[in-house]
């Protein structure tokens, strides 16, 4: 399972000789096997290599992450904890996920009462846009992108639809200018495949942020930035910066692949066809039951510990790094006993848990992006086939998402919609 790797970065520990490599290509084709794999050999809590054999703990126990998230004391969040920090060098490709850099001044890796005051102005910021607009805006866009492309009878869903769809409709709440949105997407792929041009993806991102920044400063309008601004907790430009990369970011990404694993699960799988096609769950319940199975989020980085700290099986030594296994807590046998189970609950961990979990705001908004978008397709595109074996798909490398790098698709070409321009719609 493990593949070769750059010069090795650290002194590995004993505890970590022999773990498998997060990120290789077996983990790339089939992250859930991998996890198994892990639980079958060291129960909820793994030892794993990160890029440049650099040892991290990965939680796979649905308890175990509850726990982790919930003690936010012990499992704290800031990366200056980590005692292997220094000994990392500055453009490492990882660092842009794990609080290096510009990144450390992020909402992310903050504790106590400045993480509580700055997630609160997120949530109150997103929580302004007006759901009725938002799910009109996201409609309208979808429409476009499938009038772009509903003629020709075939297309790819990554690139011309649920790659855009987020960043059209998140980049108009934010006020992020149309012309920027494509290299947007391709700078959030970039970063978070975690390779060679990882750091290059997060610079772009960060110019595109500071900008806007700088617009919303001298001319302030009524956009999720604007309103990020004016938040009472006053925030510095710096912490402005890096709090809209993560709600831009969360938001496209997360939402991009929730849509493109729903569309191949329906494609391949015959249980989710008759779910969204057949009508047999509504589009959103049937969404939920990807969260469960197919999550996008599969590891999120991460936590450290601020003193020695008992979990699972292993105590884990001071400083040491924590990654979250959402996807592995999902599929958590000690908590679906039987397949098909909790399906219609929400307990999964595709949010994360606890105070650093995504606000519920995001949650609707996206939930919004991704039933519209699904909607807007299976309206517009009814007979949808794969246009290649599933076993061709290809997935994203990167070792905290799980997306689709294409999705191919063939299907009767239908002509453009007729929009209504105003007047008298019935004359």
């Amino acid at each position: 399972m493990n593949s070769p790797q750059k010069p090795v970065l650290v002194e590995l520990p004993d505890s970590h000789r022999g773990a498998i490599v997060l990120g290789d290509p077996g983990y790339h084709r089939d992250p859930a096997e991998v996890f198994s794999a892990l639980r079958r050999t060291y129960g909820p809590v793994a030892p794993v290599l990160l890029v440049g054999q650099v040892p991290a703990w990965l939680v796979l126990g649905h308890r175990e992450l509850t726990q982790v998230t919930t003690d936010t004391r012990l499992f704290a969040r800031k990366a200056a904890r980590w005692r292997l920090r220094e000994q990392l060098p500055a453009d490492w490709p990882l660092w842009p996920m794990l609080g290096g850099g510009h990144t450390e001044s992020s909402l992310l890796y903050t504790e106590g009462d400045e993480h509580r005051q700055r997630a609160g102005a997120v949530s109150r910021a997103l929580a302004s846009v007006d759901p009725v607009e938002f799910r009109a805006q996201c409609e309208s866009r979808a429409e476009d992108l499938v009038d772009s492309f509903a003629h020709s009878g075939r297309a790819e869903l990554m690139a011309h639809y649920a790659l855009l769809l987020p960043v059209m409709v998140m980049g108009w709440a934010l006020g992020v200018p149309t012309e920027e949105h494509r290299d947007l997407v391709a700078a959030f792929t970039d970063q978070l495949a975690g390779g060679d041009r990882a750091l290059a993806g997060h610079q772009h991102i960060r110019r595109t942020v500071q900008a806007l920044v700088r617009r919303v400063r001298e001319r302030p309008s009524a956009d999720v930035a604007s309103r990020l601004a004016a938040d009472p907790v006053g925030l510095s430009d710096e912490q402005l910066c890096q709090d809209l990369i993560v709600t831009i970011l969360a938001g496209h990404q997360t939402t991009t692949y929730w849509m493109g694993n729903s569309t191949y699960r329906m494609l391949v799988d015959r249980r989710h066809t008759d779910a969204f096609i057949r009508g047999r769950l509504a589009v959103s319940q049937a969404l939920r039951e990807v969260l469960w199975d197919d999550t996008p989020t599969q590891v999120f980085a991460g936590r450290w510990t601020s003193r020695p700290a008992r979990l699972g099986h292993v105590t884990i030594p001071a400083g040491d790094l924590i990654l979250l296994g959402l996807a592995a807590g999902n599929t958590d046998p000690h908590l679906r006993a039987e397949p098909g189970g909790l399906r219609g609950s929400r307990a999964y961990l595709s949010y994360s848990h606890g105070p650093h979990s995504c606000p519920d705001p995001a949650r609707d908004l996206a939930e919004t992006i991704v039933t519209a978008g699904i909607e807007v397709l299976l309206d517009r595109l009814p007979d949808l086939h794969l246009a290649c074996p599933p076993e061709q798909v290809r997935w994203q490398p990167s070792v905290w998402m799980r997306g689709l790098e294409a999705l191919p698709v063939t299907f009767t070409p239908t002509p453009p919609t007729t929009r209504y321009a105003g007047g008298t719609p019935w004359i």
